[in-house]
């Protein structure tokens, strides 16, 4: 690559990885994979139970540091400065980070303090994402008398106090009823309308297909398929479904 083509992705690139490499213990779990997300846009990161995905949102996001490789962030290096990456990024994991003892709205008011928010922005701001997320009713309950979607949906909405520029997804809708899945893409693409850019993670594969621009396929550390879901499916005789390209270039049923 010239040095003014990878000035050029770099420039409209929200997330940009280049020949990421990670072992433990001597296995490898990763081995020198590519990755490019434009801003604006939504990449699927799918993969079999110990594809790595996991450890790619991890290296992307400042957890883990690669053995090898480059990173580029929101135009941020995560080596360099892994601080200006945090505050420039949001992330939602697998597992609630919801304190079921708070409120809603004491939830939303952490995280804001947590962003040195001043106070009246923070309550604001904690106002704003109730009412977005159709929480405002019950934004002065307890958290644990929330039902799953509803965690959910605060889980996010706490991602967002901050206002990231790239939000990472990790299985936002395990778990969670049809509706409330349903619920939950239509709140990823207001996001994405509005000029975020996201990296999912997810077990369903319709999921990603109803949601994602572009498609990364991750199986034994190194992707093995990447682009549109159209593409993909148009490469499998007969590919009707990203479950029919998963199982085609995985050898495995199962999205997760």
């Amino acid at each position: 690559m010239s040095a003014v083509t990878a000035a050029t992705e770099t420039a409209v690139a929200a997330i940009l990885a280049r020949g990421l490499r990670k072992s433990f213990g001597g296995k490898t779990v990763l081995d020198g994979i590519d990755l490019t997300v434009p801003r604006g846009t939504i990449l699927a990161l799918l993969g079999p139970n110990g594809a790595g995905k996991t450890t790619a949102v991890h290296l992307l996001t400042t957890y883990l540091r690669p053995d090898a490789g480059e990173i580029r962030v929101a135009g941020l290096d995560p080596a360099g400065d892994p601080q200006a990456v945090r505050r420039a990024i949001g992330v939602t994991g697998q597992f609630s980070a919801v304190d079921g003892y708070l409120t809603g709205r004491e939830n939303l008011l952490l995280m804001a303090d947590l962003h040195l928010l001043p106070k009246t922005a923070g309550r604001r701001r904690a106002q704003e994402l109730l009412d977005q997320f159709e929480l405002a009713e019950d934004g002065d309950k307890p958290a644990s008398t929330y039902s799953g979607g509803m965690k959910r949906k605060l889980d996010l909405a706490m991602t967002l106090v901050g206002n990231p520029a790239v939000i990472f997804l990790d299985e936002p809708t395990t778990g969670l009823d049809p509706r409330s899945r349903r619920t939950m893409w239509e709140i990823i693409r207001c996001l994405v309308a509005a000029g975020t850019t996201i990296l999912l993670t997810t077990q369903y594969l319709e999921e990603a297909d109803q949601l994602a621009h572009r498609v990364a396929v991750l199986d034994g550390g190194r992707i093995v398929a990447e682009g549109t879901p159209a593409e993909l499916k148009a490469r499998i005789p007969g590919g009707r479904s990203l479950d029919d390209v998963f199982f085609a270039v995985t050898g495995n049923k199962e999205g997760a």
